[in-house]
C-alpha cells in the first residue's frame, strides 16, 4: 500500500490485549481503505512474566530499558511508528521514546522553553509562532501526517491554520469531552480540525490568535 506507513507493536503485556489492538488495527484499514486492505504491521511480542515482576518489584528503570531495547528492534525491523500496546507501560513512555527516533532534543527544549517561560505566564510572541511552525516542518518532514497539541498551553499559540497537517489540540478535545459528559451524551472521538488550506507563511488574520474552536 503506497504511502501506508508501518505500525511497529510493543506487544505481549498481555498478549490477550495485542491480539484485540491487533484486529482493531486491521478492521479500521479495512474500513478505510475497503476491499482486501489490512494493516502493514510489525509485531514483537515480550514474555509479560518478566515485565509483571519488574512492575511488582517497582522496578521501573529496568523495565523502560527492556521496553526501550524492543522499541528500537521494531524500528530496526521497518517500524515507522511504534505502538506500546499498554496503559500501565506508559509509564516508561520516556525510556522508549528515547530509544528510537522522536523530535530532536533541541526541538524538544525549545517547545518547552516556550511553554514554560512564555505561555504560562500569558506570553504570546509572533516569533515563538514561527518557530513552533518550523519544528512541525521538520516533523512533517520526516513523515508526520499530523500534530498532537500535547500541551494544554500550545493552542494559545499554534491553531489548525498554522500548519500544513491536521492538529489534535487536547485541551479544546478535553473540554468538548467534558461538555458531552456533562450533557449525558455519549462518548465519541470527534476529528482533528484540519487546516483551512491557507499558507501558514501567508499570516495569520485578526481572528486567528485565539485558541482554536469545535463546533458540535
Amino acid at each position: 500500500m503506497p504511502g501506508v506507513r508501518t505500525i511497529g507493536l510493543l506487544g505481549g503485556m498481555s498478549w490477550e490485549s495485542s491480539a484485540l489492538y491487533y484486529r482493531l488495527l486491521n478492521e479500521a484499514v479495512r474500513d478505510r481503505l475497503g476491499g482486501f486492505h489490512s494493516a502493514r504491521c510489525i509485531l514483537l511480542s515480550v514474555d509479560f512474566a518478566g515485565v509483571q515482576r519488574l512492575q511488582a518489584a517497582g522496578e521501573w528503570a529496568a523495565a523502560g530499558e527492556l521496553l526501550a531495547a524492543d522499541a528500537r528492534a521494531l524500528q530496526d525491523a521497518g517500524a515507522d511508528l511504534v505502538l506500546l500496546c499498554t496503559n500501565t507501560m506508559h509509564t516508561v513512555a520516556d525510556a522508549v521514546t528515547g530509544a528510537i527516533d522522536v523530535p530532536e532534543q533541541p526541538d524538544r527544549d525549545l517547545v518547552h522553553r516556550v511553554i514554560y517561560d512564555e505561555l504560562v505566564l500569558g506570553v504570546v510572541r509572533e516569533e515563538s509562532r514561527r518557530t513552533y511552525q518550523e519544528v512541525v516542518g521538520r516533523l512533517v518532514a520526516r513523515g508526520a501526517q499530523g500534530v498532537v497539541l500535547g500541551c494544554t498551553e500550545i493552542e494559545l499559540l499554534i491553531g489548525p491554520d498554522d500548519v500544513p497537517v491536521p492538529t489534535f489540540p487536547t485541551t479544546a478535545l478535553h473540554a468538548a469531552a467534558a461538555v458531552r459528559a456533562a450533557l449525558g451524551e455519549g462518548p465519541r472521538c470527534p476529528p482533528p480540525l484540519a487546516s483551512s488550506g491557507r499558507d501558514p507563511a501567508a499570516g495569520r488574520s485578526s481572528t486567528s490568535a485565539a485558541p482554536p474552536t469545535i463546533d458540535r
